[in-house]
């Protein structure tokens, strides 16, 4: 079955159409852009009308592109900035109703739940493994076995929520700097017992791959060089001290970095380095796989669309 997955993610939207069969996946097209849906949400509780009208266009374009392959689900999830705001479930109704897509709001659990999905969909866990995956506004911890999930937590802490929080100097101050790894360790220390202490670890999403595409050198950013790197905690420090040093302009200039990331990418990488020191790992391998291939997965299990009337709230968001 042809499938195409949406990730409503805080940052950035994305898309993948896949060919599933027998729980395994083939990508036809993948996209993102960043949309920066969250833009506020920390502060405000809402979504606002700016973002909402880029995610807007950015999804007409994707209805287009998976009609044009041929998709015959649709699947688009929302996370954490989403769930933190009030008109969210309103803008999710509008999404079902304007698009046509299936939508699911997802708590911390089914996130976590859909990300190790996606990653052992194309790469068996042998042994226990942490899976990171730092968005927007959360940042997803999951202890995976080859049986199961053994520990998992949604913690409030992403790459635009901290950024929003602490970074407001360019470059940040080393004061800001030092809040923002302080606010990370804290929350670490709460919600991460001492007792979980996995061997090996996968980082999933932007932050993750930008790193690893810095840390590789690249000119151009090569998902299949950046898929399967081992991002060491000194490469990890390395970046987000170069990254630190200069302003947002001069980290839009930085290949292979994607422009529109650079923003953020700083308390991305504080995140990263925070989580390694707490669960006392040494290094991190970057996958291409997360949620969002979860996502098709989930979307292949879909019931045949059937026309009806609009969701609640399909009128009323924004």
């Amino acid at each position: 079955m042809r499938v195409a997955a949406v990730d409503l993610g805080t940052n950035s939207t994305r898309l993948l159409v896949a060919d599933v069969l027998d729980g395994q996946l083939e990508e036809v097209v993948r996209r993102l852009r960043i949309t920066r849906l969250g833009e506020g949400v920390d502060q405000r509780k809402r979504l606002l009308p700016a973002p909402i009208a880029r995610v807007r266009n950015v999804l007409t374009d994707y209805r287009r592109e998976a009609e044009r392959l041929g998709a015959e689900r649709t699947l688009a999830i929302a996370t954490s900035a989403v769930r933190d705001a009030e008109n969210g479930e309103a803008f999710l109704g509008e999404v079902e109703w304007s698009y046509g897509f299936s939508t699911r709001l997802l708590t911390g659990h089914e996130e976590a739940q859909l990300t190790y999905h996606g990653i052992t969909s194309a790469r068996p866990i042998a042994t226990e493994t942490l899976i990171v995956d730092i968005g927007g506004g959360s940042t997803e911890l999951v202890v995976g076995r080859p049986e199961g999930l053994s520990f998992h937590d949604s913690l409030d802490i992403g790459c635009v929520r901290l950024t929003e929080r602490f970074l407001h100097s360019d470059p940040p101050s080393a004061s800001e700097l030092a809040d923002c790894g302080a606010a990370v360790r804290a929350l670490l220390a709460e919600r991460v017992p001492d007792d979980v202490r996995p061997p090996a670890a996968i980082g999933v999403a932007g932050t993750v791959t930008s790193l690893a595409a810095l840390d590789l050198g690249l000119e151009e950013y090569d998902p299949e060089r950046v898929h399967a790197h081992l991002l060491s905690a000194g490469g990890v420090e390395t970046q987000l001290e170069r990254l630190a040093a200069v302003p947002v302009t001069e980290r839009r200039t930085m290949r292979p970095l994607d422009p529109e990331r650079a923003p953020v990418i700083v308390a991305g990488a504080v995140i990263v380095r925070e989580a390694l020191a707490r669960l006392g790992l040494d290094a991190l391998e970057a996958s291409e796989h997360d949620l969002l291939h979860g996502t098709a997965l989930a979307a292949a299990e879909l019931p045949q669309p059937v026309e009806g009337d609009a969701p609640p709230g399909a009128y009323t968001c924004c």
